[in-house]
């Protein structure tokens, strides 16, 4: 029981301390593997876990489109509603990324926006 002692130091506490230790393992074993059976069970089903996507593939898309069109990343941000590590997050998840606009001659043509930040273009990567 719970309110008795248990002797660790005699070869029969020992061999029970190690017995309880086993059973713990054992029993750890099976909750994750009744984890692992649930989770793909749900996979099958079309569920994915996780957290929710915030920007959805239509709003990403307009999101996309106003960064083409020449927009900072901080005014499709305010433009949106949405945080800049989300958007930044969602452009990374895809594969996009920010490429410096280039002047011809490989020299970086840098123009200070109205934020204060850069002007930037999103280049689709190569499929």
């Amino acid at each position: 029981s719970l309110t008795e002692q248990m002797d660790t130091t005699t070869p029969q506490g020992e061999f029970l301390f190690h017995v309880f230790g086993a059973l713990a393992q054992f029993e750890r074993s099976l909750i994750q593997e009744r984890v692992q059976a649930g989770l793909a069970a749900a996979r099958r089903r079309g569920r994915r876990g996780g957290r929710p996507v915030v920007i959805d593939a239509e709003k990403l898309a307009a999101v996309i489109a106003a960064l083409d069109a020449g927009a900072t990343k901080a005014s499709v941000c305010r433009t949106f509603g949405i945080p800049r590590s989300t958007l930044v997050d969602s452009l990374a998840r895809i594969g996009w990324s920010p490429v410096l606009n280039r002047q011809e001659g490989g020299t970086s043509g840098l123009s200070t926006d109205i934020d204060g930040g850069t002007d930037r273009t999103v280049v689709r990567p190569a499929d």
